[in-house]
C-alpha cells in the first residue's frame, strides 16, 4: 500500500467525524432565517482549509460569501487547478417525509443521509481531504491549486460570476475540476461531458376584460384558454421535434462515436419508463432516451392556469390564459436567439381576438466540456485507479450555469467528475451519498494531482 492510501485510511475515520460536523450545519441559502447557519459553514469551511494546508480567505458578495483557499507552493511557471463547489444547501422540508432528521448525519445501508450529503458538500469535501493527505504525504502538491466554494448555488449562483469577473486574474488557470453531478450507476465512474442550457418563459393571453359567462358569450368571444392551447399545440410537430422556425440552427451535432459510446450503457428504457410512473415513454423520433436527456433540445410546458379549477361547475370564458414553458438547449445553442425565434413563432400562430405577451424569465448557456488533453486524461487515469473500472463519458439533461460561467471568464477547460449516484435524493427528503462513494471520491481526487503530476 502506497503511503498516500495508508494516509487515506488512518484518516477515514476523522474525515467522516468533520464531514458530519460540516452536515448538521443548516447553511440553507434560500431562507433568511439561515443566514447566521450559512456564515458559520462559511467560517468552518475556511478553518478546515487551513488545517489541509491551504490559505483560506472569505470574500463577501452582495449575498453570502465565497470561501477561497490557495495553494501556491508549486510556482509561478506550474499549472494550476481550481476546484469549485458549494457549501450551502436545500431547505429539508417536508421534515415529516425525512426517516432521520435532516441535519444530523445517519449512515443506513451503505449511504450517508443528511441535507447536503450529495449536494455538495460531500463532493466538496472530499478534494479538500485529498488535498490535506497529499501534502501530509508528499510535502507538495505538483500544481497550484484554488479551491472556490460558494454558499449560493441553490439559490442561483447570482453573484459567483460577477465574484469570477472581478478576481479573473487571481482565478487564472489551467483548468477548472467540479464535482456536483452523478455516476451513471454504482461502481461506474463517470465524466461529465454536458449540460442542457435553458430559456426560460412566460406566455400571457389576454382577451375580455373579466370572465364571462360561456353561454351568453361562447362563441362569439375568442376563449384565451382555447387560444393559449392552440399556441402550445405549434411548438412540436408529430414526430415530436421542436416546431418553431430556425430552432435547430445552431444545434452541434454529436460525434457517431459518442452516441455509439451512449448506446453501450446500461440503461434500461423500461425501468426508466416504469421509474417516471409513465404509460409510455415519448420525445424526438430518431433518438434513444439517453440521447433525447442529453443531447437533444426540447421546449416543455411546465406550467398551466385558467379559468375555474375549483370542485363543481363553474361556466365561465375565462379572460386570461397563462403558461410556463421552458426550452433546454444543447450547444451551440443561445438563449437570446431562442427568445426572438419564440415570440416571433408565436406572432405567426397567435388567433386575433386576444393578446399575448412572451416574457423571458431566466436563461443560461448549454456546455460541453472537452474530451481530451492532460486535464481530461489525468482525471480519467484517478477514477479508473480509485474505482477499478475506466470511467464512461456521460451527459446531464439539466444546467450547471456557473460552468459555462468558468469556461467564459477564465478560459479553461472543465473537468465534471462526481460522485453522487441515481436516486440519491438530491433536493428531496432522505437526500444521500453512499459512503463507498466518499471514500472512493476522496481517492480519486487524491489520485488527480498524482496524474496531473505526471502529465
Amino acid at each position: 500500500m502506497s503511503d498516500l492510501l495508508a494516509y487515506l485510511d488512518s484518516n477515514d475515520a476523522r474525515f467522516h467525524s468533520e464531514l458530519f460536523e460540516f452536515l448538521r450545519i443548516p447553511s440553507v441559502s434560500a431562507r433568511s432565517e439561515h443566514n447566521a447557519d450559512v456564515a458559520m459553514a462559511a467560517n468552518w469551511l475556511r478553518d478546515q482549509m487551513q488545517r489541509a494546508g491551504l490559505d483560506a480567505s472569505i470574500h463577501p458578495t452582495d449575498g453570502h460569501p465565497v470561501v477561497l483557499g490557495e495553494w501556491r507552493g508549486a510556482g509561478a511557471d506550474a499549472k494550476t487547478i481550481l476546484i469549485y463547489g458549494h457549501y450551502d444547501v436545500q431547505p429539508a422540508e417536508p421534515l415529516e417525509l425525512w426517516d432521520s432528521p435532516p441535519f444530523e448525519p445517519t449512515i443506513r445501508d451503505g449511504k450517508i443521509f443528511a441535507r447536503g450529503s450529495v449536494d455538495d458538500k460531500g463532493q466538496l469535501y472530499l478534494h479538500i481531504k485529498a488535498i490535506e493527505a497529499y501534502l501530509a504525504v508528499h510535502g507538495a502538491l505538483p500544481v497550484n491549486v484554488i479551491v472556490l466554494a460558494e454558499g449560493e448555488e441553490e439559490v442561483g449562483s447570482e453573484h459567483l460570476a460577477p465574484f469570477v469577473e472581478a478576481h479573473a486574474e487571481r482565478l487564472a488557470c489551467d483548468g477548472v475540476v467540479i464535482s456536483d453531478s452523478a455516476m451513471f450507476a454504482p461502481g461506474l465512474p463517470s465524466i461529465l461531458s454536458s449540460l442542457r442550457g435553458l430559456a426560460y418563459f412566460q406566455i400571457d393571453v389576454d382577451g375580455p376584460s373579466s370572465d364571462l359567462h360561456s353561454g351568453s358569450y361562447g362563441g362569439a368571444v375568442v376563449n384565451p384558454a382555447m387560444a393559449l392551447a392552440r399556441i402550445l399545440a405549434t411548438l412540436h410537430d408529430a414526430t415530436g421535434r421542436v416546431a418553431i422556425p430556425g430552432f435547430y440552427d445552431a444545434v452541434r451535432a454529436w460525434e457517431e462515436s459518442v452516441r455509439a459510446q451512449i448506446r453501450t450503457l446500461p440503461f434500461d428504457e423500461e425501468a426508466f419508463r416504469h421509474e417516471t410512473g409513465a404509460s409510455a415513454l415519448g420525445g424526438e423520433a430518431g433518438y434513444s432516451v439517453l440521447e433525447r436527456i442529453w443531447t437533444r433540445p426540447t421546449c416543455e410546458v411546465n406550467g398551466l392556469l385558467s379559468g375555474y379549477t375549483g370542485e363543481g361547475a363553474k361556466t365561465v370564458l375565462p379572460a386570461k390564459a397563462m403558461a410556463k414553458v421552458s426550452c433546454r438547449l444543447v450547444p451551440d445553442q443561445d438563449p437570446d436567439t431562442v427568445e426572438r425565434q419564440l415570440k416571433a413563432h408565436i406572432a405567426a400562430v397567435q388567433p386575433a381576438g386576444v393578446t399575448v405577451t412572451v416574457r423571458a424569465l431566466h436563461g443560461g448557456r448549454p456546455w460541453r466540456g472537452e474530451l481530451a488533453g492532460p486535464l481530461f486524461d489525468a482525471g480519467a487515469r484517478a477514477l479508473e485507479r480509485a474505482f477499478d473500472r475506466a470511467p464512461v463519458i456521460v451527459g446531464e439533461g439539466g444546467s450547471i450555469p456557473v460552468v459555462h460561467d468558468f469556461a467564459r471568464v477564465l478560459g479553461a477547460p472543465v473537468l465534471l467528475m462526481g460522485f453522487g449516484l441515481p436516486g440519491e435524493n438530491a433536493h428531496a427528503p432522505n437526500e444521500w451519498l453512499s459512503d463507498a462513494n466518499f471514500t472512493g471520491g476522496i481517492r480519486a481526487a487524491a489520485f488527480l494531482w498524482e496524474e496531473l503530476g505526471k502529465a
